[in-house]
């Protein structure tokens, strides 16, 4: 496909606007998965309670794939691999009418062909964002499009309640009186239709394909042969790896750190909030952080912001720590609102001086994403060694190990990120 000229000034508007609703369909499409859990568990499919979590692995296993995806990036480019990526995931939602006949197994690989094009989408949206304009505002772009994906793991549970999952069925009820998991097929068409008009509406429009090897004037381009001869790449993907552990970690601890403080709801806004409506707080924090840190960062460098962020959720978390009742709680949830610049801004900082290496190193980082999917586990391995009192110095261990995340994610920022030798 013949590349489309670089836009000039204002017309970087639209080009914003797609990509924005395509990092809505990839948050909405990455938390609707992590939503059908409770579903898959009341279905007739008599999962066990290992078995329901599989569709994680087999949605989360695509982004091991991403380095290989990068390729495909950099060989045709954003604009033909966004087209891609959404032909894949539509493929993928319309193979899943026939998988859910055949059975559990069939329908996580229809999952996993719709998490490679996630994948792949992901690993085009973040560079490509980054690249639509002035490079010291790269960052506070990267958190605009963030608050619309944030938004869509509002929107992801709604649409599986409503369209999918019906009302509640006990798990340990009899197989004629569960869920039909045939109910996700006409939604799961409907996403099918909209990822397929999407790839159209893409195809028909004028997007810029950025050539990385231009860059802007006075910054130093790519000398080196490849994006791993880059330490602060290396050490950027790294960087997000240990984010990922501090963005799932804290919702995945904060029932048991309610269960040691015999808490089982927390008042806040005239209201008694029980674990899961304060987790929506915990990610709208998200939400509404990447909102103002798209404005802020358009005056404060990113390396600044995410340092003071990182330290301030140290302190944050520390004191909770600290503290019983429901401060510690509250304390915890305002963690959300320091870590909603951290992907962007990590990303943006791993990604700087790589003129064409940039597409490939997109799959770098964006591999490293599965320490979503590695670091929680090992902090509840280290909970479980507490033996009886795991559920209280236990959980305090696991959660200090994101304490220690932090730290890191500093360090990148102050130092690590500035190496280019």
């Amino acid at each position: 496909m013949a590349k489309d000229s670089k836009p000039q000034g204002n017309s970087y508007l639209f080009p914003m606007v797609v990509m924005s609703i395509l990092f809505f369909m990839v948050g909405f499409i990455t938390t609707m998965n992590n939503s059908l859990i409770d579903f898959l568990s009341g279905s007739k499919w008599m999962l066990s309670f290992s078995e329901k979590q599989l569709i994680n692995t087999a949605f989360f296993g695509a982004y091991l794939f991403s380095i290989p995806l990068s390729y495909l990036l950099n060989k045709f480019g954003y604009k033909s691999s966004a087209l891609l990526s959404l032909f894949v995931v539509g493929i993928g939602f319309v193979l899943t009418y026939p998988a859910v006949g055949a059975g559990y197994t069939a329908f996580l690989g229809s999952m996993f062909v719709v998490a490679l094009g996630i994948a792949l989408l992901q690993i085009v949206l973040n560079p490509y964002v980054l690249a639509l304009g002035d490079p010291r505002k790269a960052a506070s772009r990267l958190n605009l499009t963030g608050f619309f994906n944030s938004a869509a793991t509002v929107a992801a549970p709604l649409f599986v309640a409503l369209l999918i999952s019906g009302d509640a069925v006990d798990s340990n009820a009899p197989a004629e009186l569960r869920s039909d998991p045939t109910n996700v097929r006409m939604p799961f068409f409907v996403i099918a239709g909209i990822a397929l008009a999407m790839s159209l509406i893409v195809y028909k429009l004028r997007l810029p394909d950025i050539d990385d090897t231009e860059g802007e004037a006075g910054t130093p381009q790519a000398s080196k042969s490849s994006p791993y001869k880059y330490p602060h790449l290396l050490f950027g993907a790294f960087a997000i790896f240990v984010y990922m552990g501090v963005e799932v970690g804290i919702p995945s601890f904060l029932p048991d750190r309610m269960r040691a403080l015999n808490l089982d709801t927390v008042g806040l806004f005239g209201n008694e909030l029980g674990s899961t409506e304060l987790l929506a707080l915990y990610w709208g924090g998200l939400m509404v952080g990447r909102l103002i840190g798209a404005f802020a960062l358009q005056r404060v460098p990113a390396r600044v912001a995410l340092s003071f962020c990182a330290l301030s959720a140290i302190v944050l978390l520390g004191v909770s720590l600290m503290f019983d009742g429901e401060i510690s709680i509250v304390l915890m949830l305002l963690c959300g609102l320091c870590n909603s610049i951290m992907w962007g801004s990590i990303f943006n900082l791993a990604s700087e001086d790589l003129g064409a290496h940039t597409k490939r190193a997109s799959g770098i980082i964006c591999t490293f994403a599965i320490g979503g999917a590695i670091l929680p586990p090992l902090m509840g391995m280290l909970q479980q060694g507490f033996g009886t009192a795991a559920l209280t110095t236990g959980t305090t261990a696991a959660l200090s190990c994101i304490i220690v995340y932090y730290l890191y994610i500093i360090l990148f920022s102050l130092r690590l990120s500035k190496i280019r030798k």
